[in-house]
């Protein structure tokens, strides 16, 4: 089962979900992109139920799920493609619960709380050292969201896929299908 995680404020309704939702029913292959809480604990909790009802596990995740799928990857030593993921949430994070208090999820326009104990959950997922995951990092270097550098100095023995230009929701993502078809059911 491949699973796919939502970054930030999205949802199992994003872009990149519908498109990968897409290509893997078009041949067949197993996947789900659940609409996940913004709740850091929440979100793990009900990763790792997924992850234990299933068999073959492989993960997907995109900027803030790229970090939760970093974690679980390395927590269960399965493959995980990372898409322009977030290496230090707590770091890009920490303005929207300083300043403003509230975030908005784009799959409705919806407000929600996104507090200082939320940071303080994420840091508990924090990956220090990589070392039993087997990961697929896309990237593109116009992300105007996360440093794409900070992944690479993260992950330096992943398979790197760098390109220039683009922007944090990955342009043109359905270039790569086959790429991540074949790593994620290597």
């Amino acid at each position: 089962m491949i699973i796919y995680i939502h970054g930030f404020g999205s949802s199992g309704q994003g872009a990149k979900a519908i498109q990968f939702r897409e290509y893997f029913a078009s041949i067949n292959e197993p996947f789900i992109a659940p609409s996940l809480s913004y709740v850091p604990e929440l979100v793990i909790s009900t990763l790792e139920e997924l992850i234990h009802s299933y068999d073959d596990v492989t993960l997907m995740g995109s900027s803030l799920g790229g970090y939760y799928g970093m974690y679980l990857a390395e927590k269960y030593g399965v493959r995980c493609v990372l898409i322009n993921p977030s290496t230090k949430p707590t770091e890009t994070l920490r303005a929207i619960s300083e300043l403003e208090g509230t975030a908005r999820n784009y799959y409705d326009e919806s407000r929600f709380a996104w507090l200082a104990s939320h940071l303080l959950m994420l840091e508990q997922y924090a990956v220090e050292e990589v070392t039993r995951g087997e990961y697929l990092l896309l990237l593109q270097k116009g992300d105007e969201t996360l440093d794409y550098r900070k992944a690479v100095s993260k992950l330096p023995n992943a398979t790197l896929v760098l390109e220039e230009g683009g922007s944090h929701a990955f342009d043109k993502i359905e270039r790569h299908f086959t790429l991540v078809r074949e790593f994620l059911l290597a």
